[in-house]
């Protein structure tokens, strides 16, 4: 009985390590001219049913949302700029390259927003694109007040929605396909 307790304990310790594995790291916002940048590095591994999945051929939707919020002591913290980034990881078998389609716009639809294209020869160099978060601009600076300071939460997932209908049934509520990281930090009033 104290054997089976001790082996529960050990796996519920290592699944917990597992959940964690998941993190915003080197994550930043600064004021630069008239503009908001964040810099972030996304730590987290594949997990094997996403990397099989998109060995054949399924493409993955990955999405970094950024969130401008002012603290208020009365009532919820208020919303002022919200921002996303969409990333789509695909395999093309027959030329046997990766290809990561970033946008900001929603989803499939690049919308107005800036779309970059790139191709890579192995998986490890495409997911290291997606993990660096480098001077991407969520917000104009004349939006927000110089004086007061707000704070950002970044929010980095795997969005399920955006696979097709059977994949969505199949993944609901396991998980290894649960790809999340969120982490907040203060964004200061501009020096004077």
């Amino acid at each position: 009985m104290r054997l089976i307790c001790i082996l529960v304990l050990a796996l519920g310790a290592q699944a917990s390590l597992a959940d964690n594995a998941n993190e915003i790291t080197q994550y930043q916002v600064e004021r630069l001219d008239d503009e908001i940048l964040v810099s972030a590095q996304i730590a987290f591994e594949l997990p094997a049913a996403v990397e099989d999945a998109l060995v054949k051929g399924i493409p993955m939707f990955f999405v970094m949302e950024a969130d401008v919020l002012q603290e208020r002591w009365y009532w919820y913290d208020k919303k002022l700029v919200s921002a996303e980034r969409h990333a789509r990881l695909a395999y093309q078998p027959l030329t046997r390259r990766w290809r990561l389609n970033v946008n900001t716009g929603v989803g499939r639809d690049s919308g107005l927003g800036l779309v970059l294209n790139q191709g890579f020869d192995t998986l490890a160099q495409a997911l290291i694109a997606i993990k660096r978060l480098s001077r991407w601009k969520i917000a104009d600076a004349s939006e927000l007040d110089s004086n007061q300071k707000y704070r950002v939460n970044l929010r980095f997932r795997l969005d399920l929605n955006q696979l097709p209908r059977p994949f969505q049934i199949g993944a609901l509520g396991q998980s290894d396909w649960d790809i999340e990281a969120s982490s907040s930090v203060t964004l200061l009033p501009a020096p004077k």
